[in-house]
């Protein structure tokens, strides 16, 4: 198929001019020609064009700690780096590291940077991109063991996975094993214990947090969240959205781990040479996952689902959040087990029969107590493409996520379900990298599904 590339009139580029831009990859833009050339809709392969790039345009600040490469990634337009965006949002780059030596380093530096943090706290989920710098504003008065360097100190389980699926994918692009030092096997360590603490055989652990705010979802009960019966799964105090959990056991994210300490086992025996460290991921993972088999499974009428979370004592919580891991996207982080039950999970999750399920005029989606009722998330439509085996429901989702932009180009945190002008933030890089590959993979594959 030939070019068919926007005409600069018609969709003049959103991208910063190429002095502004934070990070520049010839690999990158080598690969915006020639996806683009395969987009047979202008509108839309201007968009991708805009997005695809974004995290490398507008958040990444390469450095070196130690003769090192040191790399943090913002979020966009909060001034700090969370374990789990950053992590998502360089790793639709990964298959282009061969091409560029340079965004390899780039992607080496997160890494490193990654495991600093861990090493800082492991119970945090956003740290300053100058950790030297005062925490986020909001988190000033919160009470909890605030440490230097730290952003926000919510701990989510998920937010110890993405580091490691990170450094899995590196690995696997690369074949290059030296971000794998000392320092992160130090930090992958304390993973893994952070995580057997937070199983709670032995009592709460030492993690505390609440926080003065007329959210709720902002807080812990008691400053611990509710009970949950000691089962062998892991807690999470705080949901990928970083709102509260219901229920202490988050269902999408103990699937998340099992696939994370497999991945951490395996790097610990062919990297490391360690046997007993991976000995321990897998252990972990295997009782996590025989856990999550007794006791995050739900009969319903339509048959049995994966709920969202439990608490170990026949609670549970059935529903969906936007943010991955989340059960919608458990094909996309490798961690569906189960073909024939997560199937039957996504058609209850893509529907009314999920309370944070949104149907309007102008799309429908998952969206979560972090925006509120009535709000659609592009990304859980992006997430709803990259998990589907159906054309029409890649080419519907495809066309709401164009009309999703409202004329901006770009990604939006969430829109309402009746009008896509009403969004919230307009600088959201997770949204727009994800939605590069997105198009990228259409692209490649089935590029007729990207028509008008």
């Amino acid at each position: 198929m030939g070019a068919m590339l926007p005409a600069a009139g018609s969709y003049p580029s959103k991208r910063p001019s190429q002095a502004d831009r934070k990070f520049s990859s010839p690999a990158v833009e080598a690969f915006l020609d020639r996806v683009s050339a395969r987009i047979p809709d202008p509108e839309l392969a201007w968009i991708f064009r805009n997005c695809y790039p974004n995290t490398l345009d507008t958040t990444v600040q390469p450095g070196t700690f130690e003769g090192k490469p040191d790399t943090a990634v913002l979020t966009g337009d909060i001034a700090a780096m969370w374990l789990r965006d950053s992590s998502a949002q360089v790793w639709p780059y990964l298959p282009l590291l061969k091409e560029d030596t340079r965004l390899r380093a780039l992607i080496e530096g997160v890494i490193r940077r990654q495991a600093r943090c861990l090493l800082i706290d492991t119970y945090a989920n956003a740290f300053m991109a100058d950790l030297n710098a005062p925490p986020l504003e909001w988190s000033v008065k919160d009470r909890t063991e605030m440490k230097q360097g730290v952003g926000e100190r919510k701990y989510e389980l998920d937010s110890l996975c993405y580091p490691i699926r990170l450094a899995h994918g590196y690995w696997r692009a690369t074949g290059d094993t030296s971000p794998f030092d000392t320092r992160w096997k130090k930090a992958m360590l304390a993973v893994l214990n952070t995580m057997r603490v937070q199983q709670r055989k032995h009592g709460d652990g030492p993690y505390r947090f609440q926080r003065n705010a007329e959210n709720p979802t902002d807080t812990l009960i008691n400053g611990i969240g509710s009970p949950g019966n000691p089962v062998g799964l892991i807690a999470s105090c705080f949901r990928p959205s970083d709102d509260a959990c219901l229920l202490p056991f988050l269902v999408p994210s103990n699937l998340f781990a099992v696939t994370s300490l497999q991945q951490l086992a395996k790097m610990a025996n062919d990297i490391l040479f360690d046997a007993a460290m991976a000995n321990q991921a897998t252990a972990l993972a295997n009782e996590v996952s025989a856990a999550l088999k007794e006791h995050a499974i739900v009969d319903t009428p339509q048959g049995t689902v994966w709920a969202y979370e439990v608490d170990g004592f026949g609670g549970q919580v059935l529903m969906d959040d936007a943010n991955v891991p989340s059960l919608l996207g458990l094909p996309y982080i490798e961690s569906s087990p189960d073909v024939s039950l997560y199937l039957r999970t996504r058609s209850m999750l893509w529907s009314e029969r999920n309370p944070w399920f949104f149907r309007g005029s102008a799309g429908e989606g998952i969206g979560g107590p972090h925006v509120g009722r009535d709000s659609v998330w592009p990304m859980s439509q992006i997430i709803y493409a990259l998990t589907s085996n159906s054309d029409d429901e890649i080419r519907q989702a495809v066309q709401r996520l164009k009309a999703s932009t409202a004329g901006t180009g770009f990604m939006h945190e969430s829109y309402n379900k009746d009008d896509v002008t009403r969004f919230t933030r307009s600088w959201f890089a997770w949204a727009n990298t994800l939605f590069g590959e997105l198009v990228a993979k259409v692209a490649m594959s089935k590029p007729e599904l990207l028509q008008r």
